[in-house]
């Protein structure tokens, strides 16, 4: 039986969007937000990271600071709330039209939203019913990878949720729910699945 899952995005969302974080002790969650991810956790739901993480693609710094990053993130989820995600999956990749400069992470791939290839990687290897998951993003990006997977997609106004929802930034979208934050949205999805179960 596959089961639904809640897809987050990571910079806006679970952390303070802070732009490419050159140092690991520079990314700090968003408050309230491990308490969040825990009731996720405690009500059975699958939480999985799925970012756009162009840092490597661009030059910026290695694939290895990504995933040091990601180990901080896990660290202080728990630290703070016994909170877990139960899988990670980013994209390092990017074009060279997009900016993508080092040879080994310049091309096109699946897995850069708003195409679907991290919620089919996750959904293959984890059993995971995309058609009645959640997605959890700061981006119009986001909503639009959610909309094309068939799953819902909730637009947090934290990170550049706000200026999403002015039109200040990328462009217009339609989100199935509209959140003030991790909190609010993982309260919406509880109450979903609650009609579910």
């Amino acid at each position: 039986m596959s089961r639904a899952a809640v897809f987050l995005d990571r910079d806006g969302v679970l952390n303070i969007e802070a732009g490419y974080i050159h140092n690991v002790e520079d990314l700090h969650l968003i408050p309230g937000i491990a308490q969040a991810v825990r009731q996720l956790n405690d009500r059975g739901l699958f939480c999985c990271l799925v970012s756009n993480q162009s840092g490597p693609a661009r030059g910026y710094y290695p694939a290895s600071h990504v995933d040091a990053l990601h180990d901080r993130l896990c660290h202080l989820l728990q630290q703070e709330a016994g909170a877990r995600l139960d899988a990670l999956y980013y994209c390092p990749y990017l074009s060279h039209p997009e900016g993508g400069t080092d040879p080994q992470y310049t091309r096109y791939s699946t897995w850069r939203k708003p195409n679907t290839g991290m919620f089919v990687a996750a959904a293959w290897e984890h059993d995971l019913d995309i058609s009645q998951s959640f997605m959890v993003g700061d981006k119009a990006t986001d909503i639009d990878m959610a909309h094309n997977a068939g799953c819902v997609g909730i637009l947090v106004q934290t990170g550049f949720g706000q200026q999403v929802l002015s039109g200040d930034y990328q462009h217009e979208t339609q989100p199935d729910y509209i959140a003030k934050d991790l909190a609010d949205a993982a309260q919406w999805i509880l109450e979903q699945t609650s009609h579910a179960v």
